[in-house]
């Protein structure tokens, strides 16, 4: 399985991982509370971890040639809920 990671610096990284994780309950397997989440999406598995000054959030896949999309959409809907500040993923890939 390969993994790809950001560690995504911001003070809302629990109230983002819940939001997250209820805005795709609706649709798919969720599980979480305030400091850790799990979303299985049709790409893999979403992990989420809350630290006090940052959000770590760690994509599996078994087809790494997908991460670019598979990043890109959990980016961009982490981004809709932090309008108020400017958050930088710097994805890190692991075979």
């Amino acid at each position: 399985m390969a993994r790809s990671i950001a560690h995504v610096p911001t003070g809302g990284a629990s109230r983002y991982l819940q939001q997250l994780c209820k805005h795709w309950g609706h649709k798919f397997h969720v599980e979480f509370d305030q400091a850790h989440g799990r979303i299985e999406l049709p790409f893999g598995p979403c992990l989420l971890d809350a630290a006090p000054e940052a959000l770590v959030v760690t994509l599996e896949s078994t087809d790494p040639s997908g991460f670019d999309r598979f990043e890109s959409v959990v980016a961009d809907h982490i981004r809709r809920f932090a309008f108020r500040e400017e958050l930088a993923f710097d994805w890190r890939r692991e075979a």
